[in-house]
């Protein structure tokens, strides 16, 4: 423990590390094999800017900058970037804000997902090329939070995340609205000629009611949860819409966070522990989030050294509820949770559950700050754990024949009377083939059979797209269908719902049981046992094999061959295999199977 700073009253910041002997502007400095020319050549361009010694002694913090007139989710980040340099020019640093790689989800081919290892490897070499101090990652729409996280932890300096915001809901004929799980239900609603073409056109303009990430539990506001769970933001970071002026507010006290770690030299690693992974792991759980958190969670651990411990995140779901009312999961929107008291209330809910000795990046644990926030207030967004949305963890962890190396459901979407189910399969090869097939009023579909599509994954898309939320076909969706059994290797988006089996692993793509599945062969689910089978049997497979073996994919040339040569699958959070650390340093949740807690979680 320091002696820093605790004018406020507030409990003393812990366990913090000297700071290196190279620091601002002097830091990493150009070899030309003389350092005094280096940085005398370095200071002499920078000048050119108008910068005296004196603003060039102070810390310098870097500032991502990842505005896009392709990424309405960050746009909001001019007024962002101005509040950050604001909080740290009070604070006695110098802001210097870069650009960096900014990719949005539905702007990008031909996923997101697969530009967010080169986000990270950006995001990372740029902190380590330039002279900072510390670093704020400013963050939002799905997998640039993750990415910089991932490139953060790599970089090993201090870092603070700040999230851009969720959107404002709009008003569709006196019904709220917001993306994009009621994108997903009224375009499910189109499909089945609920609705017209003027209706659905009308709707598409109140969906977004503002720049932001989206406004439900989708992955944008996940990883935004997790980042502060795992106590990389200032407190109450995750919640506020990205129009508000409490986010200009958050953004400001980050600046002047980002000072304060850099002077006191708290790096990433202090931050990034397995009570802190536990915590987080255990908020997706809690507030029913995407799907998507758990490969990025797995990507960011092994950028420390961490594998997830799928079985002992099983575990930990069985006793950890529900209890945010968010859709997908539930009925509210991102903005009513900020009004609820955002994490701070989730937080003081599950505090039996969780590791409160975990450091954040105040400095303080993540108990301190619970306290911090007080005791709370009335309000319906976040349940009490004794009437949780659901009894178990939104997500649970399926194996069987057909997933070897595991697979996933977001069962607190999911239909309760299909989680239970054995049916036939109607299988599709490809994303072609089901954009081909899938609304033929000739496709061999009832609404028991299960719909299986191959070669979504890591390499078979490549980047393993949200393609896991398979539309409902045509000719049933007419006939009043609403859920249906769906499996991939593929992803979903986090604001989507249904009965969805995903991250199936191994891939189809590099021979996984998936690849083998024939039409007509029976699969049972059962989300109780914790299983999904293929019905057939393991020499049928093995000559099914043998007689079509699968050509794993390949390119010629560029960043899909880097891709395509060294992605890791779903468990190992789709990662390049030379990114993880080179230090393996164990697994999360260390859950205790004969109790089913973490150990060492305080109450």
């Amino acid at each position: 423990m320091t002696d820093s700073d605790t004018s406020d009253g507030a409990a003393p910041r812990h366990d913090i590390a000297p700071a290196d002997a190279a620091t601002g502007i002097s830091k990493g400095l150009t070899n030309y094999g003389d350092r005094g020319f280096s940085l005398f050549l370095r200071k002499a361009f920078i000048k050119g800017a108008g910068y005296t010694d004196s603003a060039l002694d102070r810390p310098v913090i870097g500032i991502t900058n990842t505005g896009s007139s392709y990424n309405p989710c960050h746009g909001n980040a001019p007024q962002l970037i101005e509040a950050v340099k604001r909080g740290i020019l009070l604070a006695g640093g110098l802001p210097m804000d870069f650009p960096t790689i900014s990719i949005h989800e539905s702007f990008s081919q031909p996923t997101s997902m697969y530009l967010r290892n080169l986000m990270s490897m950006d995001t990372e070499e740029l902190i380590r090329a330039q002279p900072m101090d510390a670093v704020v990652l400013i963050g939002g729409c799905d997998k640039t939070v993750p990415a910089q996280l991932m490139g953060a932890a790599s970089a090993g300096i201090p870092a603070i995340q700040l999230i851009t915001g969720s959107m404002l809901t709009g008003s569709h004929r006196s019904e709220r609205v917001g993306a994009c799980t009621d994108c997903r239900r009224y375009w499910g609603r189109f499909r089945a000629e609920e609705i017209d073409a003027a209706e659905i056109s009308e709707v598409n303009d109140q969906l977004v009611a503002s720049v932001g990430t989206c406004s439900v539990m989708g992955t944008a506001s996940t990883m935004a949860c997790i980042a502060e769970a795992l106590g990389m933001t200032v407190p109450g970071g995750a919640s506020p819409p990205a129009v508000t002026a409490d986010r200009i507010r958050i953004a400001e006290q980050t600046g002047t966070e980002a000072v304060r770690i850099a002077r006191e030299h708290l790096t990433v690693d202090r931050i990034l522990t397995p009570a802190a992974f536990e915590n987080a792991l255990r908020v997706l759980l809690a507030i029913g989030g995407s799907t998507n958190g758990i490969v990025h969670l797995a990507a960011i651990a092994g950028r420390v050294g961490y594998d997830i411990d799928f079985e002992a995140l099983d575990r930990m779901g069985r006793e950890t509820p529900v209890l945010l009312d968010l859709k997908p999961s539930g009925d509210h929107y991102m903005e009513d949770f900020h009004h609820a008291g955002g994490m701070a209330t989730l937080l003081r809910e599950l505090k039996p559950l969780l590791n409160l000795d975990a450091l954040t990046v105040t400095g303080r644990t993540l108990g301190e700050e619970i306290e911090r926030a007080g005791p709370g207030f009335a309000q319906d967004v976040v349940r009490p754990r004794s009437n949780p949305i659901y009894p178990q963890g939104g997500i649970a962890v399926l194996r069987g024949n057909l997933a070897p190396g595991g697979a996933i459901i977001k069962q607190s979407a999911a239909h309760p009377k299909l989680m239970e189910h054995e049916g036939r399969a109607v299988v599709f090869e490809n994303a072609a083939d089901l954009a081909e097939r899938i609304d033929r009023d000739d496709l061999d579909v009832t609404a028991d059979d299960i719909l299986v599509l191959k070669n979504i994954g890591p390499k078979g898309a490549p980047g393993m797209p949200e393609a896991g939320y398979i539309p409902i076909p045509r000719k049933l969706a007419r006939a009043g269908v609403k859920d249906i059994v769906r499996i991939s290797d593929g992803r979903m988006s986090g604001t989507a719902f249904g009965t969805i089996v995903l991250h199936v692993t191994p891939e189809a793509a590099i021979g996984g049981p998936l690849a083998y599945v024939r039409n007509g062969d029976r699969i049972r689910l059962s989300v109780k046992n914790r299983e999904i089978a293929l019905l057939v049997g393991d020499e049928e497979l093995a000559r099914r094999a043998e007689d079509k073996p699968v050509a794993v994919p390949t390119a010629e040339r560029g960043y899909r061959t880097l891709f395509l040569t060294t992605v890791n699958q779903a468990d190992q959070g789709v990662d390049f295999d030379f990114l993880r650390a080179v230090e393996a340093r164990g697994s999360v949740p260390s859950v205790d199977p004969s109790r089913g807690s973490v150990p060492g979680a305080k109450g």
